[in-house]
């Protein structure tokens, strides 16, 4: 049977087994510095690199910013020499504009003078005018005043006359018994009547014909006309009726009635002819005739 105790190498296998190690250990140890050594190495050069480009853009960029502090001094100066400009021009611009201004309010000044004048002379002219159109209605109020005398005197005339035919005239009794007015024996005399206006008067000239002639709102009929005797004969028509007057006498009031007024109808023939009568109708105001 084997001996239960472990085996027990010798004393010099562990001493080489321990310097094998140790050897390993600084191998190991030379391998890591030297793999430091060159990432140092490797670190110092791009540190350089970095500083270079670092130094290179610093550069750029100092340069950069001189040219960019050199362009906007220009463009500073540029816009200074612009302003001064832009003031040079609005000064001179503001110069032209009050001279325009000045030169603009002389010409209206001038303008409102002669428009001044213009007025004066206008007002002077229809002064004038109306100093001469007082002159001329003066004079037509003098020649008016005139014909207004002159108006006053013939009313006066006229009126004095009129009173004269009308103090000739004679009233008669008609052929139905009623006392008449005055009856007209002429033109003259029975435009006296009408200006007295007592009647409607209705003045004709009635030939002898087949059919009934109106005058006023009646019709007469000329039968006969007897110019040697100076008698007549006619047919009255009035209010559907007829009414015949036989033989009657120059300015002999011949009367009828009608249904609408109170007093009788006057027929007056003034001239008798060869078959044809001239006179006149006479009818009461207090009705309207119709034509």
């Amino acid at each position: 049977m084997s001996d239960p105790m472990m085996y027990q190498p010798p004393a010099s296998n562990s001493s080489s087994v321990k310097t094998a190690v140790l050897i390993g250990a600084v191998v190991a140890l030379l391998a890591a510095n030297v793999y430091l050594y060159l990432q140092v190495d490797a670190l110092k050069g791009d540190m350089a690199k970095l500083r270079e480009s670092v130094q290179t853009e610093f550069s750029n960029v100092k340069e950069s910013t001189t040219v960019t502090s050199a362009s906007n001094r220009r463009n500073i100066d540029t816009l200074k020499t612009e302003l001064e400009e832009a003031r040079r021009q609005a000064n001179a611009a503001a110069g032209r504009a009050k001279t325009e201004a000045l030169t603009h309010a002389e010409q209206l000044a001038t303008k409102l003078e002669n428009e001044q004048r213009k007025q004066q002379q206008i007002v002077s002219g229809q002064i004038n005018e109306v100093k001469e159109g007082v002159s001329a209605t003066t004079a037509k109020i003098a020649d008016v005043s005139g014909d207004v005398t002159n108006v006053r005197t013939e009313v006066a005339s006229t009126k004095t006359e009129l009173e004269k035919t009308i103090g000739d005239l004679k009233k008669v009794t008609g052929d139905l018994g009623v006392q008449s007015g005055y009856i007209a024996t002429n033109g003259k005399e029975l435009s006296a009547l009408k200006r007295l206006g007592e009647r409607n008067y209705f003045e004709f000239n009635l030939a002898k014909t087949k059919t009934p002639q109106k005058i006023g709102d009646i019709t007469i009929l000329l039968k006969k006309a007897d110019p040697k005797r100076n008698k007549y004969t006619v047919e009255v028509y009035a209010d559907d009726k007829k009414t015949e007057k036989k033989d009657k006498n120059v300015n002999e009031p011949v009367q009828f009635y009608v249904a609408k007024a109170r007093q009788p109808y006057e027929l007056v023939v003034n001239e008798v002819k060869k078959d044809v009568v001239v006179g006149y109708l006479a009818t009461p105001k207090d009705q309207v005739a119709r034509n």
